[in-house]
């Protein structure tokens, strides 16, 4: 990156949102990274968009409504802003792109338009990773294009620390998360004042703090490792502890079945932050790792004790574009996917809200379950209008809902459906 500095040929970024991490994102690319530049942001509210350049300290935003108009604000390195986010995968001014809206049929779209244009993606959008990210990603393969999920978010932070732990030759056997909360019944009600606290949307908070995001999150880890969940909703274990103690806490024989699983605590320390268990299979190692007081096996503890978000997000843009390499990616069709969790009694004709709000959690499910029973993914909820009334904390499957096939996320998740499962 400095050498592109140096060169006078920083990687140019194109991102979509300005939302709290996206405001971060610009303003550390700005003035922390070298050889990078955020050249355009899409937003729906360009002013949210020309706020965010004024965050990191970048005034004078033009507004761009055509590809010539973006093209010569870039080449004049003026900071271009447009509510047409189409724009940016056309514009030869961008090396990447980066989405960081959570939006599940938005992710979709600039996903495809990202693959047509040969540019290469990142993801800090968990939610249409999470939903469609197995026929987008193969899509990208055929294409030639890199898609991927992002440093800084819990699935590429654990998937650092997978291929880490896998270097020093351990079996992981657990990728888990550490929450500080879990309440499947909050709601943006509930949730407001901490956003307005935090400066933060409200709907991502509720998805937090209902579980829904660790359940997506974590979907992703599955998807690209192989590893499976225990049971719906994974353990929800409660732990005050500190993380190395739940070396204890997991069946070896069960894990070893499954291929390892993902998972997430709630309370241990150090929070917030991820984990790995992992065993050592050659014994001779045994007595090493006693001595540099990982304790006596058969599971190890491996962690980092905080994800830096939007921080280290530029790392992925830099192996994308510089180096071919993805932080993380589907194997292939889905291992694990997220499905809709009535959060209260919800009655015939009701119409269902996104994720993060007042009427579904999502949780996550082996794949194989997931098609067998007909389960209606927690990303493909809103807008779905029931048939028949839904008790709280029972899944909502396709048989209950009249859903808006004609969306695009609903039809790459039909599509996504003739993907065989691995056996």
């Amino acid at each position: 990156m400095r050498q592109r500095e140096s060169e006078g040929r920083p990687v140019r970024v194109g991102m979509y949102g300005a939302g709290a991490m996206a405001r971060g994102f610009v303003a550390q690319v700005s003035a922390l990274v070298p050889g990078m530049e955020v050249v355009a942001i899409a937003n729906r509210t360009l002013q949210k968009a020309a706020d965010a350049y004024g965050f990191a300290g970048r005034d004078g935003a033009v507004a761009v409504s055509n590809l010539a108009e973006l093209d010569r604000a870039i080449a004049a390195g003026t900071p271009a802003i447009t509510d047409d986010p189409s724009l940016l995968a056309r514009s030869a001014g961008i090396d990447c792109l980066i989405d960081m809206t959570g939006a599940v049929n938005f992710g979709a779209a600039r996903a495809l338009e990202a693959i047509g244009e040969g540019k290469p993606l990142v993801l800090m959008n968990a939610e249409v990773d999470a939903t469609v990210g197995p026929i987008l990603h193969e899509k990208a393969r055929r294409a030639g294009v890199l898609l991927t999920c992002c440093d800084g978010d819990q699935p590429g932070v654990e998937l650092n620390l997978w291929r880490y732990v896998q270097g020093l030759g351990l079996t992981p056997r657990v990728l888990g998360n550490i929450k500080g909360l879990q309440d499947e019944y909050r709601t943006p009600t509930t949730q407001q004042g901490f956003a307005e606290q935090w400066n933060q949307d409200v709907t991502m908070v509720t998805s937090f703090a209902d579980g829904s995001k660790v359940n997506f999150e974590q979907c992703i880890v599955a998807n690209a490792t192989g590893f499976t969940v225990a049971q719906r909703g994974m353990s929800r274990r409660v732990h005050q502890g500190h993380i190395d103690e739940l070396t204890a806490a997991y069946d070896l024989e069960q894990l070893r079945e499954l291929g390892g699983v993902v998972d997430f605590v709630i309370g241990a320390q150090p929070s917030p932050g991820v984990f790995c268990l992992a065993e050592m299979e050659d014994e001779r190692h045994a007595s090493y790792l006693a001595l540099y007081k990982l304790g006596t096996g058969p599971l190890y503890s491996f962690y980092q004790p905080y994800h830096l978000c939007y921080l280290e997000a530029p790392m992925s843009v830099a192996r994308a574009v510089l180096f071919g390499d993805a932080v993380g990616q589907p194997l292939g069709a889905p291992v694990v996917e997220v499905v809709a969790i009535a959060k209260r009694d919800l009655q015939v004709g009701d119409s269902l809200d996104s994720f993060g709000r007042y009427m579904t959690y999502g949780q996550a499910e082996k794949a194989s379950v997931v098609r067998a029973e007909g389960l209606l993914p927690e990303g493909l909820a809103e807008g779905c209008r029931l048939k028949r009334a839904i008790a709280k904390d029972q899944p909502i499957h396709w048989s209950d809902v009249e859903a808006p096939s004609e969306q695009l996320a609903h039809q790459l998740y039909a599509e996504q459906l003739k993907m065989p499962l691995a056996p």
